[in-house]
């Protein structure tokens, strides 16, 4: 037996052959999964970058999910619980269970718990679980108030959220759109303070690290010439796309991805050691209204605050290597 970086691998050799037997990273997912839905609020679809990272996960050998739980966020609750019972019932690889968890933003005036609070809090009690943390911190940060003698059995939280300064705008499109938001961040800035203050560890993959990466229409065909699942996501992924394109983009960069990414092989990504605090300025979301909005941001830089691991950067084949982990 031979420990390499804290897996566990088990040698064994045969004449012709050698087996070897990797301990699983086990891996709670928690998601605001919107894939295939339109806007409540205004024209166009929700985000589909949610289904990237779950079916990353899916196909993942050296990794075990250990429970999925929907959060609100890119849709409302019931439509986040429902595709996600539906993208498990039909393509997860093993049986999974599924799990409906908060559809608003934390209250710290009436902390309550739900399903999926109370599905983590049981499973963290017999296994120390990685999560990954793809729409807002709302059920984490809930777990953590109401049992915070299981944050120790949290090995990290990789959320999708943060910039180096306020004026480190999410643009998107090459016509004149406003910034698109810190969604995840925006939606519950409590439940991030709370996560921080905790002291579990965090990774954060940001907009500057997933603006890197394009799925583009040549993708979406590689992905619809494979098996059901990614079949289904390239169809589903469609009207996403064409409204990148429509704004002048060559594709769409799949955000959460880099995410699951990072808890498939963080190697393949280029990250850094800094501070997280929040910080409130002019909301840039709202810069060209009459009224003064101003707004928080989740700031990392070197100056203060709560140490994170901050995902900045992709290695150098780092497409060939996601389209191979989506394809295979």
């Amino acid at each position: 037996m031979k420990l390499i970086s804290g897996a566990i691998y088990n040698v064994v050799s045969f004449p012709n052959y050698k087996i070897e037997a990797m301990e699983k990273k086990k891996v709670w997912i928690d998601t605001d999964l919107s894939v295939g839905m339109k806007n409540y609020e205004g024209e166009g679809y929700s985000d589909v970058d949610d289904g990237y990272a779950v079916l990353q996960l899916f196909k993942a050998k050296n990794i075990k999910i250990a429970g999925l739980s929907a959060v609100f966020g890119n849709t409302k609750i019931q439509d986040a619980y429902r595709l996600s019972q539906n993208m498990v019932d039909k393509f997860a690889p093993y049986a999974i269970s599924v799990y409906k968890g908060a559809g608003t933003k934390l209250n710290l005036d009436n902390v309550e718990t739900n399903e999926a609070v109370e599905a983590l809090s049981e499973r963290l009690r017999k296994n120390p679980l990685h999560i990954l943390a793809i729409g807002p911190a709302t059920n984490i940060s809930t777990l953590l108030l109401l049992y915070p003698e299981l944050k120790s059995r949290i090995k990290e939280v990789v959320l999708v959220a943060g910039r180096r300064k306020p004026t480190s705008y999410f643009k998107i499109g090459k016509t004149e759109m406003e910034h698109a938001p810190d969604l995840n961040f925006d939606l519950d800035n409590d439940a991030f303070r709370v996560l921080f203050e905790s002291g579990v560890k965090v990774v954060l993959c940001p907009f500057e690290i997933s603006n890197k990466v394009w799925i583009t229409e040549k993708d979406l065909n590689h992905l619809k010439n494979s098996d059901p699942v990614s079949e289904w996501l390239s169809k589903a992924s469609q009207p996403w796309l064409q409204q990148w394109l429509d704004s002048g983009e060559k594709g769409f960069n799949p955000f959460d991805v880099l995410a699951s990414h990072y808890l498939m092989e963080p190697d393949d990504l280029i990250k850094e050691e800094l501070k997280a605090h929040l910080e409130i300025h002019p909301n840039d979301m709202l810069l060209n209204t009459p009224k003064r909005h101003f707004k928080h941001y989740l700031i990392c830089d070197q100056s203060e605050g709560f140490p994170v691991t901050y995902c900045h950067d992709v290695i150098e084949n780092y497409h060939q290597k996601l389209m191979e982990s989506l394809l295979k």
